[in-house]
C-alpha cells in the first residue's frame, strides 16, 4: 500500500482544524454584546439602568430675538435627557425660509447629540444658530430647575426669566434659588452701547444685590435707570414664576403673586407660571396662568397688542381667551373672531406656560 506523505497529512490536519473553528464561530449567538458594539450599535441596556431622576416632558426655552426674527426651542426630555429638539419659532420670509429649512434640522440633531447648548453654529446661519443656542440654554435651565425641585426644596435651582424689551434694549435676569431663597441674581442681557454702558454698569449690580436681599421682585428702581430697573423687575418676576411648586417656591410666593399660593398641600398647591412672550403682527402677547391641582384656575394676558385699533380688539378678545383657557384647561381653544393674530399669540404663550407647569 502506498504510504501517505507526511506533508500531506499535516495539510489535511490543518484544514480540519480551521473547519472546526469556523463551525464554532458560526454558532456564536447573534445577541452577543460585543458583536453589537462592533457593528456600531449600543448593547441593550440592562434592566434597571435607565437614567435616574431628571425632568420628563416638554420644556420650552425663551424666544430669542435675532436680526431676522425670533428663534425659540422646545425640548422633549426623558429621565433628564434630551430626546427631541424642535424650533417652534424661526426666521421666515424670503431668503430666511431657505436658511431655516436647511439649518434648523441640523441644529435639532446637534442638540440631541450634545445634550447641551454647546453646539456648533451652522455655516451660513450665524444669527439663527446664535438665537437657537440661547433659547436651547434657557430650556435646559428650566429643565434643570424642574429636576432640582423634584429632588427637594433645599437644592439650588437656576431660573432664567423672560427677556423684557425696554426703550434701550432687552433686559433678562437669571437667578439661583436654594431653600426658597434667592442666593444669586445676574443680568444675562442689559442695554448696551453709548450712554447705556455706563447706566448698566452702575445700576445692574445694585439691582442684583437688591434682588438677593429682598428675595423677590419687589425692589426699588435705581435712580437714573428707570427703564432698565423696570425691565429687570419684570424679568426677575418671570424667573420666580418659573420656580416649580415645592422648590424655590418661597421666593415666588413672597413676591405677592396671588395670596394663598402656598396654602394648599401636595398636588393642590397653586403655582403661577408665565409663558414666553409670543411676537405677533401687532405686538407681543404673553400669558400668565395659575395652576392648582393640575387645573388652570386663572389666566391673564400680561402683554397684548395696544395702540389704535388694537386697544379695542385686545379689550374685546383677551377676556374671552382667558375664560376659554380656564374652561378648556389647555391651549386647544378657539380663536376669537376678528382677533386672529392675538388669538394665535395667546395660544402659543399659553402652551409655553403649560409646558413650564408640567401640563
Amino acid at each position: 500500500m502506498r504510504k501517505s506523505h507526511p506533508v500531506r497529512r499535516a495539510v489535511l490536519a490543518g484544514a480540519a482544524t480551521v473547519s472546526g473553528i469556523v463551525l464554532l464561530l458560526s454558532m456564536k449567538p447573534a445577541s452577543d454584546p460585543g458583536s453589537a458594539q462592533a457593528a456600531g450599535q449600543a448593547p441593550p441596556a440592562a434592566a434597571g439602568q435607565a437614567p435616574q431622576g431628571g425632568v420628563n416632558g416638554a420644556v420650552t426655552g425663551d424666544a430669542q430675538q435675532t436680526e431676522y426674527g425670533p428663534v425659540q426651542v422646545r425640548l422633549t426630555m426623558s429621565g433628564g435627557k434630551i430626546t427631541q429638539a424642535e424650533a417652534v419659532q424661526a426666521p421666515k420670509g424670503g431668503r430666511s425660509d431657505q436658511i431655516t429649512a436647511s439649518s434648523v434640522p441640523r441644529l435639532n440633531q446637534a442638540a440631541v447629540a450634545a445634550q447641551s447648548a454647546e453646539i456648533d453654529a451652522v455655516s451660513g446661519a450665524t444669527y439663527t444658530s446664535a438665537g437657537y443656542k440661547k433659547s436651547l440654554q434657557s430650556a435646559l435651565d428650566k429643565a434643570k430647575a424642574a429636576g432640582g425641585a423634584a429632588q427637594g426644596s433645599g437644592n439650588a435651582q437656576t431660573l432664567t426669566g423672560d427677556a423684557v424689551q425696554t426703550e434701550y434694549g432687552p433686559v433678562q435676569v437669571r437667578v439661583t434659588v436654594a431653600g426658597g431663597k434667592i442666593t444669586k441674581a445676574e443680568a444675562v442681557q442689559a442695554p448696551k452701547g453709548g450712554r447705556s454702558d455706563q447706566i448698566t454698569s452702575s445700576s445692574v449690580p445694585r439691582l442684583n444685590q437688591a434682588a438677593v436681599a429682598a428675595g423677590n421682585a419687589q425692589i426699588d428702581a435705581v435712580s437714573g435707570a428707570t427703564y432698565t430697573s423696570a425691565g429687570y423687575k419684570k424679568s426677575l418676576q418671570s424667573a420666580l414664576d418659573k420656580a416649580p411648586a415645592g422648590g424655590g417656591g418661597g421666593a415666588a410666593q413672597d413676591s405677592g403673586q396671588g395670596a394663598g399660593a402656598g396654602a394648599g398641600a401636595g398636588g393642590a398647591q397653586a403655582k403661577t407660571v408665565t409663558g414666553t412672550a409670543a411676537q405677533t403682527q401687532y405686538g407681543p402677547v404673553q400669558v400668565r396662568i395659575t395652576v392648582a391641582g393640575g387645573k388652570i384656575t386663572k389666566a391673564e394676558a400680561v402683554q397684548a397688542p395696544k395702540g389704535g385699533r388694537s386697544d379695542q380688539i385686545t379689550s374685546s378678545s383677551v377676556p374671552r381667551l382667558n375664560q376659554a383657557a380656564v374652561a378648556a384647561g389647555n391651549a386647544q381653544i378657539d380663536a376669537v373672531s376678528g382677533a386672529t393674530y392675538t388669538s394665535a399669540g395667546y395660544k402659543q404663550s399659553l402652551q409655553s406656560a403649560l409646558d413650564q407647569a408640567g401640563g
